[in-house]
């Protein structure tokens, strides 16, 4: 049966985001249910594109990246794919309306990583606005359900959120994109010498993002803000850990929050949301 099928193209889809990333499964966690199978669907694809150009280093990464736009432009058209997290992103295009325009903006910027290192003021834009903030609006296709006067009201809060949140994982991955992979994000940043002024100035374009994303988490409708605000919470407390690393140790040492506080984060970003203290 196709239920069947779709049923396990789901399951993989939801696998996938909780093997690669505890915050966001905990945030999807306290998302209203009907939202957990859609959502899990976009970061499935999100992670499979992701996946290609950050770990398949010994395998044709550009014949992988052509192969995955092409499958999942027929996944789109035909409404099926025998890749179960394509099938499942399908099936999410379709309910939601996710305009093809979000998806092809999402895989040019995946696809800007197979061969660009430095990136300009311009390049970083483009790359921030595909790899992260259409991200933020495909999720709020799902949280508006068609209401498309609540999708505009809150679509530049959810860029924003995109945004802060990919600039985070830059400054927290940094080792690994600059000395592992070569890539330099930040236009204009000497690594080779990262100062405290560079890093200070990165800071205050991050916390720009976050004071415009929060006005949107507290205008989001109540099935999706609990959950949204959870990885919110948690990507902040991992920004302000950062904020207080010295550059050189951010340059050579991965900042992560440990799985044992995290429960603690979730469980004050859950208090904080009940009480309306956003």
């Amino acid at each position: 049966m196709k239920s069947l099928y779709d049923n396990l193209s789901a399951t993989c889809s939801k696998t996938t985001t909780q093997l690669y990333s505890t915050s966001f499964s905990l945030g999807i966690y306290f998302l209203k249910g009907k939202f957990h199978a859609p959502i899990y669907g976009i970061y499935g694809f999100v992670r499979l594109a992701d996946e290609i150009v950050d770990s398949f280093h010994e395998y044709n990464k550009e014949f992988m990246m052509d192969k995955i736009r092409q499958d999942t432009v027929e996944a789109i058209r035909d409404r099926i794919s025998i890749n179960p997290i394509l099938n499942s992103f399908q099936h999410v295009v379709h309910a939601y309306n996710i305009e093809w325009e979000l998806i092809d903006t999402f895989l040019k910027s995946m696809e800007m990583d197979l061969a660009k290192k430095e990136y300009s003021a311009d390049s970083y834009s483009e790359y921030i606005l595909g790899s992260a903030e259409v991200v933020g609006l495909m999720c709020l296709r799902v949280f508006t359900e068609g209401d498309m006067r609540l999708f505009n009201d809150l679509k530049p809060f959810a860029m924003k959120l995109g945004s802060a949140f990919q600039k985070v994982n830059f400054l927290r991955d940094l080792k690994a994109d600059y000395m592992d992979l070569g890539r330099t994000y930040f236009p204009g940043v000497n690594f080779d010498h990262f100062s405290s002024k560079e890093k200070e100035t990165i800071q205050q374009e991050i916390e720009d993002d976050f004071e415009q994303a929060l006005i949107g988490i507290k205008r989001l409708p109540s099935g999706s803000r609990r959950g949204v605000y959870l990885a919110y919470y948690y990507y902040k407390k991992l920004f302000l850990r950062i904020k207080e690393t010295p550059p050189e140790k951010v340059m050579n040492a991965r900042i992560r929050i440990p799985d044992y506080d995290k429960v603690g984060l979730m469980f004050r970003s859950l208090v904080r949301h009940q009480f309306d203290l956003l």
